[in-house]
């Protein structure tokens, strides 16, 4: 089983995401375990703060080291566990990144806010950085949400039907190939006949160059990899 930590001053948030669909339904096979903690229970502050001003001057509130790294410690222990930080100057998450997290045995998911969090969570406690883009958002709780779910659905035994990650976007550096489903005919947008014909052969060479086209067209950096 994969075990989740995730800290947050949100955690209302995660609901909504967490309880729905394959997630819900690999929780309870116990697939993966989900533990949502509201960092405002670790921190030694009488007013329940887990921010101050930034050194330097500047604006806005940065996230303090102290309930971070109290809360990592309490909840990792003497056991071993990926501490990932979620934040926009991370490491890009791809599939193949998914993958390989969706081996770990227990991930604790820190989701920054305001300004950023204190640089030493980064230096002395996070194993490594994660961004989902290049772009920047209110918190780090969406991002962790959809690093939860991409690596949810990768953990054996989650999706029905585990060869249908082959065919996935990103795999082998493609973009999956068009998919249709009945009608044949809607509103005269056909569906190609070749789906039609029972020949699986050309069927899965017809897939092969869609994908390839497709992945020229939309993705080009892909395949240069």
């Amino acid at each position: 089983m994969l075990q989740f930590d995730v800290l947050t001053i949100f955690p209302k948030s995660f609901a909504p995401v967490l309880n729905k669909s394959i997630i819900k339904r690999a929780q309870e096979k116990k697939k993966v375990d989900i533990r949502i903690h509201d960092l405002r229970d670790f921190t030694s502050d009488k007013h329940r703060k887990v921010d101050d001003r930034p050194f330097g001057g500047g604006p806005g509130m940065v996230m303090a080291p102290q309930p971070i790294f109290d809360a990592v410690g309490k909840i990792k222990g003497r056991k071993k566990a990926k501490v990932v930080l979620m934040c926009p100057g991370g490491k890009k998450l791809t599939q193949a990144l998914a993958k390989k997290l969706s081996r770990e045995k227990h991930l604790i998911l820190i989701c920054g806010h305001y300004e950023g969090v204190d640089e030493r969570v980064k230096e002395h406690l996070a194993s490594e950085s994660i961004s989902i883009g290049d772009y920047v958002l209110t918190g780090g709780e969406l991002p962790a949400m959809v690093l939860i779910d991409s690596v949810t659905r990768l953990v054996p035994g989650v999706l029905g039907r585990q060869e249908s990650l082959l065919a996935e976007s990103f795999e082998n550096n493609l973009l999956e190939y068009p998919q249709y489903t009945r009608p044949a005919n809607f509103r005269g947008m056909k569906v190609p006949n070749v789906l039609l014909s029972g020949h699986h052969q050309e069927v899965e060479g017809w897939r092969k160059r869609q994908s390839a086209l497709k992945t020229r067209k939309l993705r080009p950096d892909l395949l240069k990899k």
